[in-house]
Formats: C-alpha cells, sequence, structure tokens
C-alpha cells in the first residue's frame, strides 16, 4: 500500500474565500482511498475579493504582480494550517483562483504563482492543472471527473454545485462531465445587492416569486443547446447570464427565485435525459440551499418520457465533503501528477489525447 499526504487548495468562482484541505490518500491493489483529516476555509477580506474581481480589467503588469503576491499568500495560508494542525505533508496541490478561462481561444488562467506558493511554504507544489489540456485542443475542465471515477464510483452522478453547477457521471463505460450552468456566482452576486454575503438556506430566494419571462429568457440562452464537452467560465456569465437578469426590473428575491428554478431545471434535464437512474452525489456551497436542493428535487421527481426510468434521489454527504470535495479532488489531481499518470480525460474536455497536467516545483533539494 502506498500513502499520500496532500494539501488541496481551492478557490472557486463565488469567492468564498480558499478551502484548504489535508487529504490522505492510500493506493492498494489499484483502488483508492481517501480521508479528509483537516479542513477549513479562509474567507476573503474585502481587499481580496475587490482584487479577485477586478483583476481581469488589470495591466500587465498588475496582473503578474498580483499572481505572484496571491501565490505567496497561498504559501503563508498553507504554513499556518501547518502549524495550527501539527501536520506533515507530502506536497501542495493547488488549483488557484480563475481569471481568464477561454478555452476556444487557448487560454485558462489560474492566478497563485506556484513558484512564490513554494518558496513561501517550504512545500513542494503541484498546480497549473488546466494548461496542459487547453494546449491539447480540450476545455481545461471540468477536472473534477477522474477523481469521481476513483473515489466515488458507488454514485450514478457527481454533482457539484459551486460558482457553476457542474456534473459527471459513466455512460457506455466513458466518463461524461461538463459544465450545466452558472450557480452560487450569480445567487451571490444577487444577495450581495441586499447586503449579505449570500442567501442563507435560499431564504430569500423562498420569498420570491418565479418570473416565467425571465426564466424563459434565461432557459433559451444558446449554451444550453451546445453539445459537450463544455465549460463555463466568468467571462461568459457576466457577457450573457448577466445582461437578461439587468434587462428585467425585479426586486431581488424574484431575481433569485427564477435563478434557482433556472438552475434546478438545467441540472434535472441533464440527469432526466440519462433515463433517471440513481443517486446524486452533491457537494459545494449551493448543497446548504435548501430552497434549491428542493427545487432540483421537485424536478427530479416528476415523470419522464422513459417508461422504466425511476426518479433520481439527492444525496448530501457530510458537510465536509460537501465543503471540501474539489480541494480533496485537486489533492488528489495532484497525487496522479506526482505519479505521472493521467489526470484530464479527453473524452471530457475534448483534448486530442488524455494527460496528466500540473507544473510541479519542488522546494528542497532532495538529501
Amino acid at each position: 500500500m502506498e500513502t499520500y499526504r496532500v494539501i488541496g487548495l481551492m478557490s472557486g468562482t463565488s469567492l468564498d474565500g480558499v478551502d484548504i484541505a489535508y487529504c490522505v490518500f492510500n493506493i492498494n491493489d489499484g483502488k483508492w482511498n481517501f480521508e479528509i483529516k483537516e479542513a477549513e476555509t479562509i474567507s476573503y477580506d474585502a481587499g481580496w475579493r475587490k482584487t479577485l474581481e477586478s483583476l481581469h480589467e488589470k495591466s500587465a503588469l498588475a496582473f503578474v504582480s498580483i499572481d505572484n503576491e496571491y501565490g505567496r499568500y497561498l504559501g503563508q495560508l498553507v504554513n499556518q494550517f501547518i502549524r495550527k494542525n501539527k501536520l506533515k505533508a507530502d506536497f501542495v496541490s493547488s488549483h488557484g483562483h480563475t481569471i481568464f478561462h477561454q478555452p476556444e481561444k487557448g487560454i485558462t488562467v489560474q492566478i497563485g504563482n506556484g513558484a512564490a506558493l513554494a518558496a513561501a511554504s517550504e512545500c513542494s507544489v503541484v498546480c497549473d492543472f488546466r494548461s496542459l489540456d487547453v494546449a491539447l485542443g480540450g476545455q481545461g475542465a471540468p477536472l473534477v471527473p477522474i477523481g469521481d471515477h476513483f473515489l466515488f464510483s458507488e454514485y450514478d452522478y457527481c454533482l457539484n454545485i459551486g460558482g457553476i453547477a457542474n456534473i459527471s457521471f459513466e455512460k457506455n463505460s466513458k466518463r461524461i462531465a461538463f459544465d450545466i450552468c452558472p450557480a452560487n456566482m450569480v445567487l451571490n452576486a444577487l444577495a450581495q445587492k441586499e447586503g449579505i454575503v449570500f442567501d442563507m438556506d435560499g431564504k430569500l430566494a423562498r420569498e420570491g416569486r418565479i418570473n416565467s419571462a425571465l426564466l424563459e429568457e434565461l432557459n433559451t440562452l444558446d449554451y444550453y443547446s451546445l453539445n459537450h464537452p463544455k465549460s463555463l467560465g466568468r467571462e461568459w456569465v457576466d457577457q450573457n447570464f448577466f445582461p437578461v437578469l439587468k434587462k428585467h426590473s425585479l426586486n431581488t428575491k424574484d431575481k433569485l427565485s427564477t435563478c434557482c428554478e433556472h438552475i434546478a431545471i438545467q441540472i434535472s434535464k441533464i440527469i432526466k435525459a440519462d433515463h433517471d437512474k440513481g443517486k446524486v452525489l452533491t457537494t459545494g456551497g449551493g448543497a446548504f440551499n435548501k430552497f434549491l436542493t428542493e427545487r432540483i428535487s421537485s424536478h427530479l421527481s416528476r415523470p419522464t418520457e422513459q417508461p422504466f426510468g425511476r426518479p433520481s434521489e439527492i444525496v448530501l454527504p457530510s458537510s465536509t465533503l460537501i465543503n471540501y470535495k474539489e480541494a480533496l479532488i485537486f489533492a488528489f489531481l495532484g497525487v496522479l501528477r506526482w505519479r505521472g499518470e493521467v489526470n484530464c480525460l479527453k473524452e471530457v474536455t475534448g483534448a486530442r489525447r488524455n494527460s496528466s497536467g500540473g507544473a510541479i516545483y519542488i522546494s528542497k533539494e532532495k538529501s
């Protein structure tokens, strides 16, 4: 049995903060097991939130400077986490924070400079997981599916409701995965108009009314008619989703309610198209939105044209797994890269071939 002790770092498009998870992976006779030993989320202060929200508009020099500064910041967080929990890690595996994602132009950029992170943390680092796949003609996303395949094979679907909702499942002995629709990125932005960081339990959305005109316009956005592989980024949301919301003179509660309904429809449509089978592992911040998960369950329970279909069940795991599954899986992607094994699947991203993506920075000389 081989064992890897890894600190996974994840910062999502919802800008909640940096997820840090200390994970232990074991492989025995080809089967992987895992345990999240320690985990926490470091919320962004107002300064970092503003910086990350606006970095795509800054100069090239400012971008490079902040990339390095953010790498040092992540390294400092790792140091504090290690000292606080008295940990010993083999390496850090960092997703970074996405600033640009335009795979159709061959562009994907996640800041959090790996060299700066390695120097500040004094840990070896695996990072920049998406660039190789994009260079190979892929979407560079989603990357989580190979982790779903190895670590969560008992579930029929793995649904993550983060800044963007994405899904992963097996079909015809192949892993299928793609981004479904914007989620917390939009819901949080609306909640912040009411002076709150996010809509706890979907309470504001529950008080609102679904607006049919807005719902129809959202449901007919071009992205939803595209075949996978496909992925979404902040740019698409800014250019296509938010303008539709602004066109409709509705109060925030109604917009929240309508957006939750839209997300529920898009998610359930994907699952029901696959013959309504089985268990849906649901993670990410959106899994705590009770109103949203109720709407998804409601749509999944409705009859379909499939005569032998059965309703799929939303499965909410432990709060630790809900919160830290992405950090866990990026830690696992780092393990696969460390081993020189495939961690990015061409059938998921549309790349020319499978790849083992990620840059490696060794922090100390080997003795």
